[in-house]
């Protein structure tokens, strides 16, 4: 019984390492010469958002580096190596409660990354956005997506507030 439990437990683990793999491969292609970071779903919450021009919801998440400069009484400047996420789906009401706003359908997610040499001609922060579960990447150089947060420009082109907690 113990060599088919053995058995058992290799051929689940064969399919975790094969799906591990698969899941690799699958990858998303760059936006922008930036990569979906492979551990983005482990950061910390910085923020949420209700866009209504949008009709959608943020959770707007941050690396290590950035979340430890949320604590810092000047938020005007983002460290080197921060990166910050958005993931966004469109808005929609519960049915037994249409008084809540909640996640649909997948929109896009999103990364600022924050490398003031290579990023120079947008603020320090490099842009880009995936589109739609398939995560396929929207092809822009980062200009469209600088433009907006040129808006912010004095907090370092962050639209987001870290939200405080009790």
């Amino acid at each position: 019984m113990a060599h088919r439990y053995t058995g058992f437990m290799l051929i689940a683990l064969s399919l975790l390492a094969a799906g591990s793999l698969l899941a690799d491969s699958q990858k998303p292609a760059p936006a922008n010469g930036i990569e979906v970071p492979r551990n983005y779903k482990t950061w910390k919450l910085l923020s949420v958002s209700h866009r209504l021009d949008k009709n959608s919801i943020r959770a707007i998440l941050a690396n290590s580096v950035a979340h430890r400069h949320t604590g810092k009484t000047s938020a005007n400047t983002w460290p080197e190596g921060s990166v910050i996420a958005k993931l966004v789906w469109k808005d929609r009401t519960l049915a037994k409660w249409p008084d809540a706003i909640v996640p649909g359908a997948v929109s896009h997610i999103e990364f600022m990354v924050k490398d003031s040499n290579k990023y120079a001609n947008t603020g320090g922060w490099g842009f880009a956005r995936w589109v739609g579960m398939e995560l396929k990447p929207y092809d822009n150089d980062g200009s469209e997506c600088f433009a907006c947060h040129t808006k912010v420009r004095n907090s370092d082109f962050v639209f987001t507030q870290p939200a405080k907690l009790p």
